[in-house]
């Protein structure tokens, strides 16, 4: 107990006593104060330089010692500091290691003036060591060292100012990491809005200009944090500078990147818990929402726990919802539960997101109506009220995502919530104008049940999530084999998507008046054509081509209007599904003879690339910058007319999109395919293999194309690429390319992964193209890679160039990768890997020289620790029993070999692999004994060499040898002897 208390580097608690770490640096710290007790400075160099130069048992000490100094005592820090780096070996290495350790493991618990002078640590080594920065980003990816929201203590306070200047200083490393900088504008931004008070003004408008800085140089890195961004931006919307961002965010998307287009579909999990106890506060109203968004996006049970006694997610939620006293906090945590649910598409989405939502609103309805009340209230309310001009897709997000609700069975009908005589007749009212659908439905979902999702549990009292029961009635899984669905009769869905495309038709009149002469009167007549034959449409449309093509001052101003015009009347046949379910010559005919596809015949009717009409360029170039889908829906004419036509026709929408505001090929693809995996999955698999042939070069290195096809396809259409790679119609990858697009899919979801292996598999690309991404990968960060990897690795035989990549990972009992392989390739053949190892264990002798000659070289060759390490984690497996690998001869010579070049904590270490030389030597002294015995008075020159590989005995020795081993004749008969030239 008294240890604790003395603690200099951490908070005092009875339940903990001090670290392992913490008592290296209180000894090395009074070894430390021994040495340069009553010595001058210089002396006191020499005297720390003599003493770190003895072994590195000395060095960690004094090391330890110093870093001690530093963290406990500000005064003598600097100092301390500079003694540090005047005996370091190992450019700091040691003093890295173990200060991410102590951040990594205990910044939490480290006393006021511990953090302070741990930053003060940092921003000195960053001073000096500029290496090091990108260690200590990864630092704080992993440790999220951030300020709390919610919290407007002191402490907070200047940890959250502290790190804001060391970031803002050091703004060029931190564009660096995207994933840091996504972590750091989130957490800004959210704890501006507590920095209200006059107090912190001036800090205040610090975090305002670092996060606009960030937001608006870096914004598409921002949109890695999701659609959480939003949320929290319109938290500080009323601040000027962030008016001003949301101002360029809807109107001018494309000044804040050119890839941008306003619409941001990622969601990164960027939430963090924090303790009930700071819910407190005053000043904790707006950590509510916070709290609601982690557990609608990240806490995703499954069915086991939701059967157990566990509290559940929605009973949390309603708490939180109850404990609100600001009206303008109780908005904020409303729309954080149900921010999931506006513009909710069920292909994409999640039911576990918006689950939550309907079961507050299901359980509070017995115990708390209030609260259903008042949900369904801000449900209807929000609808026209969130963005005005998304009010129709905000509607129907809602409604599918009560639609998929049905479907995934949460609830088995929405009655009881939207039929409540405890809700008021107004709310009622206004619930069956917004939601009519499922008042007449009484519940029935209108399409098929998919799978079976959710156990619902019944809680008595919102009041406290802790007192609960289970429902026996309500507790149940549904199982989508054993009950039979029904479609609603009524199809009321019709009747309310009928509703939709009333208010989304676009009145195309006042861009009919901005046009003029014989242009203006052909799309009089499109527009009284719009309900008549598609062929009467297509042939005045090819009349209108015929116009513009005869026309010399058609230029942007007039197609600007008549693009808008064009788009607005074809809105229809732009959107949906383009491709026909089955492809034939008919059917593909009957699809592209739209209206609009005209234009496009018209415009690749030139028989030599780049001999596209430029009236018509003009036109399609404009209708491109207004309508999100006719790029892909250019591709989709420009490939299946050139199937039904003989011709490749693809020049004609590069020519396109050089002619657009971006310019840019690569960027126009990538935003065409995002487009159409929204609207047909199929068509875009479709469009893949002409689009990766004829812009081979700049498709295949791609990886935002790439993740664009594998982020949305099933496992049928991942089926149907794996075919067409193997029939030789497309090819996905080149070996000088696949290490880097490899590399940088290890961040993609699972699924994501797994079908961009399953396509690399359907190609024929040998295994060593991969092996420089062996080095990138982590065994807990990256299961997927690394398990397709090492399947890939089992089909082929053991070599050097395999096997090095594989011995210069680093050995660890929870990385299994090498030891795996290493146990298929022994059972395979061990006498092959026996002879691949003593090759590396001879070499590995000149990698210890080098080691030992401090030459700052990039090893290219396993260290010694390293075979012994993966060699020893080998012997420990199953499969090392069923053979006898380490008794081959190859190997043993190759330890032997190696054995000499160890140090003495090597031979230590790894004590039970050298005493497998005892086999070689029994085996050595066995064949002299016998040849000295069968040919007494004759030796050749080969008998007397001896079977060391080092050939160090000398012939004495091997008399001594000898004459002992005559007394071992009751040894094996038959051994297994190996030529002299091994």
């Amino acid at each position: 107990m008294e240890d604790v208390k003395k603690s200099k580097l951490y908070t005092p608690s009875l339940l903990e006593t001090k670290d392992e770490v913490e008592e290296k640096m209180e000894s090395g710290f009074e070894a430390y104060s021994k040495i340069i007790n009553g010595l001058s400075e210089r002396e006191a160099h020499d005297a720390l330089t003599a003493t770190v130069s003895r072994n590195m048992q000395q060095y960690e000490e004094i090391t330890m010692g110093l870093m001690y100094v530093i963290l406990t005592d500000p005064a003598l820090a600097s100092k301390a500091y500079r003694d540090l780096t005047f005996i370091s070996r190992d450019g700091l290495a040691l003093v890295w290691n173990r200060f991410s350790q102590m951040i990594n493991e205990r910044f939490a618990k480290m006393s006021d003036m511990t953090r302070k002078q741990v930053l003060w640590f940092a921003k000195e080594m960053v001073k000096i060591l500029r290496l090091l920065l990108d260690l200590f980003g990864h630092v704080l990816e992993r440790v999220k060292v951030v300020p709390w929201g919610g919290d407007i203590s002191p402490r907070n306070m200047w940890l959250a100012e502290t790190l804001l200047d060391l970031l803002s200083e050091n703004r060029a490393w931190l564009d660096k990491f995207p994933v840091l900088m996504a972590m750091v504008c989130y957490t800004y931004l959210r704890i501006i809005e507590d920095h209200s008070s006059s107090m912190f003004t001036s800090f205040r408008q610090k975090e305002v200009d670092f996060c606009i800085q960030l937001l608006r140089s870096k914004f598409m890195d921002c949109c890695k944090i999701g659609r959480d961004l939003i949320r929290l931006l319109q938290n500080v919307a009323r601040i000027p500078e962030f008016e001003k961002l949301w101002k360029d965010m809807i109107h001018k998307p494309q000044s804040l990147s050119p890839q941008f287009t306003g619409q941001i579909w990622s969601a990164e999990k960027i939430s963090r818990l924090v303790p009930k106890t700071i819910l407190e506060y005053p000043e904790s109203q707006s950590l509510r929402c916070d709290l609601i968004r982690y557990i609608c996006c990240n806490i995703h049970p499954s069915n086991e726990i939701l059967s157990s006694e566990i509290i559940q997610r929605w009973a949390v939620i309603g708490w939180l919802l109850t404990t609100c006293t600001s009206n303008v906090a109780a908005s904020n945590a409303k729309l954080a539960l149900f921010y999931d649910w506006l513009l909710f598409n069920p292909a994409r989405g999640n039911i576990m997101d918006i689950e939550p939502g309907i079961l507050v609103m299901h359980h509070s309805m017995r115990s708390h109506p209030a609260i259903t009340a008042t949900l369904w209230d801000f449900l209807c309310r929000i609808i026209p009220h969130f963005y005005p001009p998304f009010e129709v897709q905000i509607r129907q997000g809602i409604v599918s995502a009560l639609r998929f609700i049905l479907e995934k069975r949460v609830l088995s009908t929405l009655a009881p919530l939207l039929q409540s005589p405890k809700l008021d007749k107004e709310l009622r009212a206004m619930i069956k104008e917004h939601f009519s659908e499922f008042c007449q439905a009484e519940g029935k979902s209108p399409k098929e049940l998919a799978t079976p999702e959710t156990l619902e549990i019944e809680v008595n009292n919102l009041d406290s999530p802790t007192e609960k029961i289970l429902s026996p009635l309500d507790a149940a899984f549904s199982d989508d084999d054993d009950e039979e669905k029904k479609v609603s009769p009524n199809k009321p869905g019709d009747v309310f998507f009928r509703q939709i495309k009333e208010v989304e038709e676009i009145d195309v009149k006042p861009f009919l008046e901005q046009l003029d002469g014989d242009i203006k009167e052909i799309c009089q007549h499109l527009l009284d054509q719009k309900d008549s034959d598609m062929e009467e449409q297509c042939d005045t449309v090819d009349n209108l081509c015929s116009v513009i093509l005869r026309s010399e001052d058609f230029d942007s101003d007039v197609a600007e209007p008549l693009s808008q015009f064009l788009c607005g009347l074809y809105n229809g046949h732009l959107t949906g599904q383009m491709l026909p379910d089955e492809i034939t010559t008919e059917s593909m005919e009957d699809t592209l003879g739209k209206p609009l596809f005209v234009i496009y015949r018209n415009l690749s009717q030139g028989n030599e690339e780049g001999t596209c009409p430029i009236q018509l360029l003009t036109l399609v170039c404009v209708l491109y910058e207004k309508h999100t889908n006719i790029g892909y829906s250019l591709l989709f004419y420009l490939h299946g007319s050139s199937m039904l036509r003989e011709g490749n026709k693809l020049h004609v929408y590069e020519e396109v999109c050089k002619n657009t505001d971006s310019g840019d090929l690569i960027s126009c693809l990538v935003k065409d395919f995002r487009a159409c995996q929204e609207e047909d999955v199929n068509l875009l698999c479709y469009l893949v293999p002409p689009v990766y042939t004829q812009f081979a070069e700049i498709t295949i290195p791609n990886t935002d194309l790439l993740q664009s096809i594998v982020s949305c396809i099933d496992s049928a259409q991942l089926q149907t690429l794996i075919c067409r790679i193997m029939q030789g119609d497309v090819q996905i990858y080149k070996k000088e390319t696949l290490a880097k697009v490899v590399e940088a899919t290890l961040r993609w979801e699972t699924f994501e992964q797994y079908c961009v292996w399953q396509l690399l598999s359907a190609h024929d690309i040998e295994v060593e193209h991969l092996l420089p991404v062996v080095s990138k990968l982590r065994y807990r960060d990256h299961p997927e890679a690394i398990a397709s990897l090492l399947l890939m690795l089992k089909m082929e035989q053991a070599s050097p160039e395999l096997l090095k990549p594989m011995l210069l990972r680093t050995f660890d009992n929870c990385d299994q990768f090498t030891t795996s392989l290493l146990s298929h390739w022994v059972i395979q053949d061990e006498q092959l890997l026996a002879e691949l190892f003593k090759a590396m264990l001879l070499k590995s002798t000149s990698v210890a020289k080098r080691l030992r000659q401090r030459q700052n070289l990039k090893l290219q060759h396993p260290t010694p620790e390293q075979l012994l390490g993966h060699l020893n984690n080998l012997r420990l497996t199953a499969a090392i029993k069923q053979t006898m690998f380490f008794s081959q001869e190859a190997l043993l010579q190759g330890l032997q070999h190696l054995q000499h070049s160890c140090s003495e904590s090597q031979k230590t270490k790894f004590s039970d692999m050298f005493e497998l030389l005892d086999v070689i030597e029994d085996l050595s002294r066995t064949t002299r004994s016998r040849v000295a015995k069968r040919s007494p008075s004759y030796s050749s020159p080969k008998s007397k060499k001896p079977l060391l590989v080092d050939g160090s005995s000398s012939e004495s020795d091997q008399d001594d040898e000898l004459m002992k081993a005559k007394g071992n004749r009751k040894r094996k008969k038959s051994v297994t002897v190996g030529s002299d030239s091994d």
